[in-house]
């Protein structure tokens, strides 16, 4: 039995929301990202009324002039992510150098899903602290008892050419190690850890310390034409026996 949950890199909380941990520290570099979910934790009503207002009014215009738009209540934003998210191309999250979501619209004409519950979403994270910050700062409240999930931003394209160059963009190399350096540490202090990576040499000599590397396949879908839709491998790396 573990402690607290601990995910320093949120995205959609897969994971989390599988298990549904009874007290969690959930975390993301993204501000728009962690407020999504913390105004659907707070008051998932009101966010759930403006979602389905962008579903009865989605067509391609309505899209690009939902893009440019720029609001102040945070539950106003946090619907508008969502609406982009789900309505553009392979549901990519990505911004210009000027910090605008700039991705184009994609084929889906609905928005709102029958398995779309956020009154039950709200329930899975009224015991979670919900943060947006770096990820060392998240791993280092993890203590004695604590469960890491990590999975870090990376690519497989490349497995086995150009990894680290390839990854520069998304994940610097020196920042692998810096999560590297704050899960030995959280290690140190009796927290378990769970790491899924890139399947490739350099990410094995990173963690040559921990003792379970386990290799598995994965089909890879984010990719423009169909050629760079292809199996590649990804590991997953404790610091415990499973």
């Amino acid at each position: 039995m573990f402690g607290r949950y601990v995910e320093p890199f949120l995205g959609g909380g897969a994971v989390f929301f599988h298990h549904l941990p009874k007290r969690s520290v959930l975390s993301d570099i993204n501000p728009k990202l962690i407020n999504v979910y913390v105004s659907i934790r707070d008051n998932w009503q009101y966010v759930w009324e403006i979602l389905s207002k962008h579903q009865d009014h989605h067509c391609k215009e309505y899209y690009y002039q939902e893009r440019e738009k720029v609001y102040t209540n945070a539950s106003d934003k946090a619907a508008q992510f969502l609406y982009l998210n789900r309505a553009c191309w392979n549901g990519l999250y990505r911004e210009n150098l000027a910090g605008v979501f700039n991705v184009p619209i994609g084929t889906k004409t609905k928005i709102i899903s029958e398995s779309d519950d956020f009154a039950q979403i709200s329930l899975a994270l009224k015991n979670s602290d919900i943060l947006s910050q770096d990820f060392s700062a998240t791993i280092s409240s993890a203590g004695d008892g604590d469960f890491i999930f990590v999975d870090p931003p990376y690519t497989t394209a490349h497995n086995f050419n150009g990894f680290v160059k390839y990854n520069q963009s998304i994940f610097k190399w020196e920042d692998q190690i810096r999560l590297r350096d704050s899960l030995v540490a959280a290690g140190n202090r009796g927290a378990k850890v769970l790491l899924t990576n890139a399947f490739h040499t350099s990410v094995s000599n990173l963690y040559e310390t921990f003792p379970i590397q386990i290799q598995l396949p994965r089909h890879s879908v984010i990719s423009g034409p169909s050629s760079g839709r292809k199996q590649t491998s990804e590991v997953i790396i404790t610091n415990y026996e499973p």
